[in-house]
């Protein structure tokens, strides 16, 4: 199967109620429908420094920043299919690479262990971030449960919902179960529109009628703000 290996886009995000999520959903029928893997439960690795250099870095919001994970669409096993994404963010548009390599294939290059057997510019990308900031290694767990649609008549407009947020830092693994902290209050469900250019017009008009708007949310920022710092900050104190 080919899989789509560079992105390019604006990711608009929303915070919405279960109401409100259905009030949008009734605006999207006549535009939109789901994508072919419906609901999926999508799982991932973080990588980042012993000092957490590129979350932080992100939280600053700075004109550009960056991040790297291993992404799964199913409890994998070593030889399943999982995604290497490097995520860039500059000027409020996305910039996404991704490779595709078995599960354990995938943990041994990103950790060190073995360099990558795909030579391809995305993999050349990877490295040099690998080697840019050295000894990254996973430090996050995050799931979520994920809807996801796109316009019939414009393809690259794309929708999806996002609910059972969750975040650990141990067993990090995607062959692992999923549990973790939640990250959104009950009842709350994370929108995101993905569009390389305006949103349509009947969309915007959705958003206005049921008072929605506009967010900053990053998922590992709100693990790292929420969990990882709280529990860093304790660990000083008991050392203290």
């Amino acid at each position: 199967m080919a899989f789509q290996t560079v992105f390019k886009r604006y990711e608009l995000k929303y915070i919405l109620t279960a109401e409100q999520k259905e009030k949008v959903l009734h605006a999207m029928e006549h535009y939109m429908v789901p994508d072919q893997y419906g609901r999926t439960v999508i799982r991932n690795i973080y990588f980042d420094t012993d000092d957490y250099r590129l979350i932080r870095r992100s939280i600053e919001k700075p004109a550009y920043k960056e991040k790297l994970r291993i992404r799964s669409y199913s409890q994998a096993e070593p030889d399943s299919t999982v995604f290497v994404e490097l995520k860039k963010k500059y000027k409020k548009v996305v910039y996404k690479r991704r490779i595709s390599l078995p599960e354990e294939e995938a943990m041994e290059w990103v950790k060190g262990e073995h360099p990558c057997r795909k030579d391809t510019q995305i993999s050349e990308e990877v490295d040099y971030f690998l080697n840019y900031y050295r000894y990254l290694h996973p430090v996050g767990f995050l799931s979520y449960e994920r809807e996801a649609y796109y316009a019939e008549e414009q393809k690259d407009f794309r929708v999806t919902f996002d609910d059972t947020i969750l975040f650990r830092q141990e067993d990090l693994s995607l062959e692992s179960e999923v549990y973790g902290t939640p990250l959104l209050p009950e009842g709350s469900v994370l929108m995101e529109i993905k569009c390389s250019g305006a949103v349509p017009i009947w969309m915007v008009r959705a958003l206005s009628e049921e008072h929605i708007y506009k967010t900053s949310f990053s998922k590992y920022g709100t693990a790292y703000r929420t969990i990882i710092y709280p529990n860093l900050a304790k660990e000083e104190d008991a050392h203290a």
